[in-house]
């Protein structure tokens, strides 16, 4: 499906839809020294702090395999690409129940963080040819209910967007 926004000159190009916890993907932990046998070199090795990160990124990039097959988009996209993305986080319990709240506590995650590791499960789908290709972001962390976007359940809507001088 692919929808054109006369102002900007965008497509619409992949909706994706992600069911599961959002999991920030960033700081590592050193876990020692391992030597390389090709080389001999001696090298750190740094793991995921988050033991959340590799689901989350599996699942956003199963969920990127199957909208592509669902889409018959067989090639990933190129060129310059715009996302916009709505994270639906867990909302805690001890949170207002009757007012909107905002997701703004260490619990929810770093937003940047949260782009990092759903940017790299779209990746790992081979949906786009490089995450560096996404030139200009918008994204949203809300609690289920909170957004006219939300989920109803933590996930993430993600919207990918060619911009002109994509040569598709």
């Amino acid at each position: 499906m692919t929808i054109t926004a006369p102002e900007t000159g965008r497509r619409l190009r992949l909706t994706i839809v992600v069911h599961g916890r959002p999991a920030p993907q960033g700081s590592k932990k050193y876990a020692g020294h391992r030597l390389n046998a090709a080389s001999g070199r001696r090298s750190a090795v740094l793991v995921e702090q988050s033991k959340r990160v590799k689901p989350w990124r599996a699942l956003v990039t199963r969920a990127a395999m199957n909208t592509m097959l669902n889409t018959q988009l067989t090639e990933p996209l190129d060129g310059p690409l715009e996302a916009e993305i709505v994270f639906t986080v867990l909302k805690p319990a001890s949170a207002p129940k009757r007012r909107r709240t905002w997701p703004t506590t260490r619990h929810s995650g770093d937003l940047d963080k949260l782009l990092r590791s759903t940017f790299d499960g779209i990746a790992d789908a081979e949906a786009v040819v490089d995450d560096s290709r996404i030139i200009r972001v918008t994204a949203t962390k809300t609690y289920p209910g909170e957004h006219p976007e939300a989920l109803p359940e933590p996930g993430a809507i993600i919207r990918l967007y060619t911009l002109p001088g994509d040569p598709r």
